[in-house]
């Protein structure tokens, strides 16, 4: 997935990880089977439903005027040359960024679908362009981004979701990334789709792989580990991702498939969990016990640990 030579950052490319489209329907309305298995109404009363928590989407964009995205975007800016540069134009043209942020946060409008957390912000940083590519420079910058950034009412990001990466370590990334975690940021990142049900080999996938970011599998309905997967024991944890409904480009709506799916279950089920929590605790946690409040949720499927981590994400356990 990454093509490298021995040139700048801003000229080696990374790339989307591999999806499938399965379906495009142009209207709906129902809750995704994604979100009921990971059993997100169950806290959406103690939760505000993500209200106040600020996720980075790191991806290709978002349709800004998406009937179910509209009111959850709080800001933007587009890292690509798409639009002539505009760093104001985060507009979506490939549709992969208006589903991850669909499954994170579609809201509750009576149509369409629902995100995990339907009243969670939105902060769309658009790193890849029309075909899936970018560049690492371009991703390094919009992480150090989502960390200074400042929303109008003094709002800071808390999580950082990302559904790219390839298989090859860049220390520059790496270093982003505990940038990121060091400021209390949590960032959750796809597993990877290299999966090929084995366990004799690793499939590392980057920035998933680094111990500081929360790694995340796909298992489909039958809570079954998807074949396509990564394994390798930095997986933290599963989450559905088989022909998963959410939001996509022309205002439309449609069924997707990969790890990049699995992980905006988890990115906004990470915005429930920070409101529960800081309201029980009566204070900010930090990231580390974030984390720890996600793992605390989880069922083990009973398979191996390097493709299931510590389970499948349910957020009706205490």
């Amino acid at each position: 997935m990454f093509t490298l030579s021995n040139i700048s950052l801003k000229n080696k490319i990374i790339k989307l990880i591999p999806f499938e489209v399965k379906d495009i329907v142009q209207m709906i309305n129902e809750m995704p089977q994604g979100i009921e298995m990971i059993q997100a109404p169950a806290i959406w009363d103690k939760s505000k439903k993500g209200d106040g928590v600020v996720i980075a989407v790191i991806d290709t964009g978002c349709q800004m005027d998406h009937p179910d995205l509209q009111d959850r975007i709080i800001g933007g800016k587009n890292f690509t040359s798409d639009f002539n540069g505009d760093p104001d134009n985060f507009t979506d043209n490939n549709g992969h960024g208006t589903h991850v942020a669909g499954t994170i946060a579609a809201t509750e409008n009576n149509s369409g679908v629902l995100g995990v957390a339907p009243m969670a912000k939105l902060l769309i940083l658009k790193v890849l362009g029309k075909d899936g590519e970018g560049n690492y420079k371009s991703i390094i910058n919009a992480i150090n981004y989502a960390i200074k950034w400042e929303g109008p009412n003094n709002e800071k990001v808390r999580v950082i979701s990302m559904s790219l990466g390839g298989n090859t370590d860049i220390p520059k990334l790496h270093d982003a990334v505990k940038k990121a975690v060091s400021n209390n940021i949590l960032v959750i990142c796809a597993s990877g789709n290299n999966g090929d049900n084995s366990f004799e080999t690793d499939e590392f996938n980057y920035p998933a792989a680094y111990n500081e970011a929360v790694s995340v599998g796909a298992v489909d309905f039958d809570k079954k580990i998807a074949k396509y997967s990564n394994s390798n024991y930095n997986v933290d944890l599963v989450a559905p991702g088989n022909e998963i409904l959410s939001t996509f480009i022309g205002s439309k709506y449609a069924k997707l498939s990969g790890t990049s799916m699995a992980t905006p279950h988890v990115s906004g089920a990470a915005a429930l969990i920070i409101n529960k929590c800081e309201s029980e605790f009566g204070r900010t946690l930090t990231e580390p016990e974030i984390y720890s409040q996600i793992i605390k949720r989880t069922t083990s499927l009973g398979f191996n640990k390097k493709s299931e981590g510590n389970g499948l994400l349910d957020l009706a356990k205490e």
